[in-house]
């Protein structure tokens, strides 16, 4: 295969990463400065140094990452400039996913993905649905960039806001398919998580076209073989997040070969779920 150009769009460059490693693994950065290997200090220099140091171990064994922000900017400057280097440093075929949730409208949206799109050129980045089209479509403005909605998200409370009914139909089911009919093409997908995997099924069948951003994999107890089974969309291919199980795989001196350990035996898993489900 010939290598693809950093010029190439995101999409291009991440079917093209999936159809060489054979598994949709991203790789999550969530560097908690209470979560650090011994001797790192818990400041700005020490989660760069941890997030490089768990990129430069497991990256080769996935086809996306995904960064929270906000780990980085709660140092200020510092951990902004952190970021910034971190992002510069990515290997170039990555798809780089910057985890912000941004949820604004008007010229706040177009400053939101400004900074994520034009500063940080992320590929791709999460976003609230709340405030509707308006705080969608500024960063769509941004040519080929990817744009993943908040549908049924991982953690224990989403429930609340989630699950409430509207008309008789759930309103992660409404963002779901308001996203499908409203963005059809592939560059706007949802986040789903794996922790409920009959709603993440069940979404998949409401939707088949849109890429899923599957978290909950790992320290949350989400099903992979669900995850696996669910991500790709007709329009474009999703991605299964997995942060603390390979970023912690090793409290100890090895915590890096730890990480790239747990890495390549995800993605070696995610492969034969593939290859399972694809007979």
């Amino acid at each position: 295969m010939q290598p693809i150009s950093v010029d190439a769009s995101p999409l291009v460059r991440l079917r093209a990463r999936l159809a060489r490693l054979g598994a949709p693994l991203c790789l999550g950065i969530d560097p908690h400065p209470d979560a650090l290997p011994a001797g790192f200090p818990a400041d700005a220099q020490g989660i760069e140094r941890f997030a490089r140091g768990i990129i430069e171990a497991a990256s080769e064994h996935a086809v996306a990452v995904k960064i929270n922000v906000a780990f980085f900017e709660a140092f200020g400057s510092s951990g902004i400039a952190a970021l910034e280097r971190v992002r510069s440093d990515l290997p170039a075929d990555l798809f780089v996913i910057l985890d912000a949730k941004r949820g604004d409208i008007g010229p706040t949206a177009e400053r939101y993905a400004a900074a994520l799109f034009g500063h940080l050129e992320a590929d791709a980045v999460t976003l609230s649905p709340y405030l509707g089209e308006d705080a969608i479509e500024p960063f769509l403005a941004f040519p080929d960039r990817v744009v993943y909605v908040l549908a049924r998200t991982s953690n224990p409370s989403a429930g609340s806001i989630q699950d409430v009914t509207v008309d008789g139909v759930s309103l992660h089911e409404h963002v779901a398919r308001w996203v499908a009919d409203r963005w059809p093409g592939g560059r706007v997908g949802l986040v789903v998580g794996a922790t409920r995997p009959e709603e993440l099924n069940r979404l998949r069948e409401l939707v088949p076209g849109p890429g899923f951003l599957i978290p909950g994999i790992g320290a949350q107890g989400g099903e992979l073989d669900a995850a696996v089974a669910c991500c790709h969309g007709t329009d474009a291919p999703g991605v299964v997040s997995v942060s603390r199980a390979i970023a912690n795989a090793s409290s100890g001196d090895d915590w890096q070969e730890a990480a790239g350990a747990a890495a390549a035996s995800l993605r070696t898993r995610m492969h034969e779920l593939g290859a399972t489900l694809d007979r």
